[in-house]
């Protein structure tokens, strides 16, 4: 893509990685996909990584080998827009030297993993590690709103109160009343 101001391309690079660097989350749009998903990820030689599809893994539908996507990177402490950029996708091969770095990087962010020491191996056998590398220019902010429905999942953290809140609820209010 050609830039309007000389050097824009590099201002660019370096503000899609201190961006992502700073940031936990990114949201991802793949090519084809109805809408973005926030995924983890790490910023390591010059593009996005992201490791997912296996069990307990995160999704990453609509991102494919050679595809395209639109990454959003968020502010850390505001969580608002700070830069969306495209990207082009690429499947790391497992056990390349690229695959180790890039896992290495993602081994280290992983939280609450179920296998420890055993995750790449684990990776390895089910999941994808993806990299997503800029591909042109910041896309410009929108003026309005992009909020959208959440995705539809079976997740809820509603559940029935327990059968003794409601006594224990009510001795309280009478310890306090006779307290007061």
């Amino acid at each position: 893509m050609t830039s309007e101001l000389p050097g824009q391309d590099l201002l660019d690079q370096a503000l899609f990685e201190e961006a992502a660097k700073k940031s936990g989350l990114v949201w991802v749009r793949g090519a084809g996909a109805s809408a973005a998903r926030a995924l983890w990820h790490v910023w390591h030689e010059g593009a996005v990584c992201l490791v997912g599809g296996g069990p307990g893994e995160q999704p990453l539908e609509g991102l494919v080998d050679g595809g395209t996507a639109e990454v959003t990177v968020r502010s850390k402490d505001k969580g608002g827009r700070l830069v969306t950029f495209p990207a082009t996708v690429s499947e790391l091969p497992a056990g390349s030297e690229e695959w180790e770095a890039a896992v290495a990087e993602l081994k280290g962010k992983r939280l609450n993993a179920p296998d420890g020491e055993q995750m790449p191996a684990r990776w390895a056998r089910e999941c994808r590690v993806l990299r997503l590398a800029p591909a042109g220019s910041a896309v410009p902010l929108p003026a309005g709103s992009l909020a959208e429905r959440p995705v539809a999942t079976p997740a809820t953290t509603r559940m029935p109160i327990p059968a003794g809140l409601p006594r224990l609820l009510s001795k309280r209010r009478k310890h306090k009343e006779r307290r007061g």
